[in-house]
């Protein structure tokens, strides 16, 4: 799900975020998830695009929700049946709860039961004054990033069974702040604290609950939302920004067997950023 920043001036986006990466070409699948269900919010593009596309070529069906860019899953929706897989567009602003209950009844109508839920949806306003940060854009921030994801998980939950699998986007932000994404890192802070708390509530009926928390990665919502790129991702031990294809296998990993016996744990795939937790 993405966000246009206020500013109208663009810099030039540097030749490797052009055109990110979605899964490499010599990814091979090896039917991780063989019929699996899964329910990507934001998974139109970016991160979610390439968790969908990676999920597909593992053998699972998706469904992806998305706000507004009709291009982007469209496009989305081709590549998951050029894998063979079914998919699912829902548009709509997941903030709301007569959207949300939309969502949970075509997917109740059309698979029954779910699989796999991932929580990738979120948007972000870039501001370097915090005088500047309205209550009208932390409302926003925190509705869609953390609030909307704790219900919809909520929602969801009774189309679980044992071996669910809950997988929510962090940041590497909640970890080491950002000076100008104060209210973002907040929310970020609260989904790592979120998948900890549900991870030991949900342990009991054998639904994993896991994160990943990307440092910089090249996404149209990276694109949309900065007016300088040029020295983006470049804070890091590796020097530069990671593509969607270099983070949705981590998604993979946790949404599978492969990660049976771990849960209320976050991966983080940023360059060697060191953070703690």
């Amino acid at each position: 799900m993405k966000t246009q920043n206020k500013s109208k001036s663009k810099s030039k986006v540097p030749k490797e975020g052009l055109f990110p990466e979605i899964i490499r070409e010599n990814y091979r699948g090896s039917k991780k998830l063989l019929d699996k269900k899964a329910v990507i919010s934001g998974g139109d593009s970016g991160i979610g695009q390439a968790v969908a596309i990676h999920f597909a070529r593992e053998g699972a069906d998706v469904a992806i929700i998305y706000k507004e860019t009709d291009k982007d899953a469209r496009e989305t929706l081709k590549l998951v049946e050029k894998e063979g897989r079914k998919c699912i567009l829902l548009k709509g602003d997941i903030s709301k709860k007569t959207f949300r209950t939309k969502c949970i009844d075509r997917i109740r109508k059309d698979w029954k039961n779910l699989d796999i839920l991932v929580n990738n949806a979120g948007v972000q306003f870039p501001e370097n004054d915090i005088e500047k940060i309205s209550d009208d854009q932390i409302k926003e921030t925190f509705n869609v990033n953390i609030i909307s994801m704790i219900a919809f998980t909520r929602d969801f939950l009774p189309l679980m069974k044992k071996g669910g699998r809950i997988i929510c986007t962090t940041s590497v932000t909640a970890y080491r702040g950002s000076d100008h994404l104060i209210d973002y890192s907040a929310t970020k802070g609260a989904i790592a604290t979120f998948i900890r708390s549900l991870a030991t509530n949900l342990a009991e009926k054998k639904i994993l609950v896991n994160g990943v928390a990307p440092g910089p990665i090249w996404t149209p919502l990276v694109k949309e939302t900065f007016d300088d790129l040029s020295t983006f991702g470049k804070d890091n031990p590796m020097k530069r920004a990671g593509q969607p294809s270099e983070v949705a296998p981590a998604f993979v990993f946790l949404a599978s067997e492969d990660s049976s016996f771990i849960t209320g744990e976050i991966i983080h795939i940023n360059g060697g950023d060191f953070v703690g937790g």
